[in-house]
């Protein structure tokens, strides 16, 4: 009797996983036909609460000016550069020397402008050039108050023939806390506020989403134009009283609700 025997061979179990995988491609094909694409499945977390509730509240804080910035100039008319040019640095070099004698520091005296131009004859078909002019700019901060008025007296007499305007500012560190003191006060408000309307509307407040500032009144530096005046300087002296300023800052809260 004899036996019919099936071999397998290493080529046959190739040909058995080729036929295998090229039925499960023809599967997923006809899958994706009929159904489309797998989804995919990502790890996330979505947040769909809406509901939110705003409330808002103003702050604000005064203080008074600790800082006069004054501009002084010279201008100088010559034939030549170099005249214009010497005389206006003699002069300048005068008036910053005698104003640092008054007890106003270095830092506090800056040069804040240098012109040099041309003068012109416009009579006749063409300009002719006559001479140069050379202007140099001043700005003289004052921290003491009655030495405003000594300042630019001790200036025009030293020559200075510009006299531009005074500014009174604030100092940078007590901007920042007026600032600082006019934004907790707005929050404060805006808290009050929010709680009081959120309770007599049955509304339960969560964590706050988002706070946004806006400034509704900035600080802003006082002017004064300053004209010199030609009768006795006791009885013409310029009282200037910088007064106080305000700034005012919104503040609104965004709270979700429970």
């Amino acid at each position: 009797m004899s036996e019919n025997t099936l071999k397998i061979t290493p080529q046959t179990s190739l040909f058995k996983i080729f036929f295998v995988f090229i039925g499960i491609l023809a599967i997923l094909a006809l899958y994706f036909k009929l159904v489309g694409p797998i989804p995919l499945s990502l790890t996330s977390t979505v947040t769909t609460k809406t509901d939110v509730f705003t409330a808002t509240g103003e702050g604000k804080a005064t203080a008074t000016p600790d800082i006069a910035k004054i501009t002084l100039g010279i201008t100088v008319t010559s034939d030549s550069v170099k005249k214009a040019q010497d005389q206006a640095n003699k002069t300048i070099n005068k008036i910053q020397e005698d104003i640092k004698k008054l007890g106003i520091p270095e830092k506090d005296i800056k040069t804040t402008r240098y012109n040099l131009n041309p003068t012109y004859d416009w009579q006749g078909e063409k300009p002719r050039i006559t001479g140069y002019e050379v202007s140099i700019y001043l700005e003289v901060k004052v921290r003491d108050f009655d030495k405003i008025n000594t300042v630019i007296d001790t200036a025009t007499a030293d020559g200075a023939n510009l006299i531009g305007d005074l500014e009174f500012l604030l100092d940078d560190q007590k901007l920042k806390e007026i600032k600082n003191k006019a934004r907790e006060e707005a929050i404060k408000e805006a808290k009050e506020k929010g709680e009081s309307l959120a309770k007599a509307a049955g509304i339960r407040l969560g964590r706050i989403l988002n706070i946004r500032e806006s400034i509704v009144s900035p600080w802003e530096p006082q002017v004064f134009t300053m004209a010199k005046k030609e009768s006795e300087a006791d009885e013409n002296q310029t009282q200037i009283s910088p007064g106080e300023k305000e700034i005012r800052i919104s503040v609104t809260l965004t709270y979700e609700t429970k």
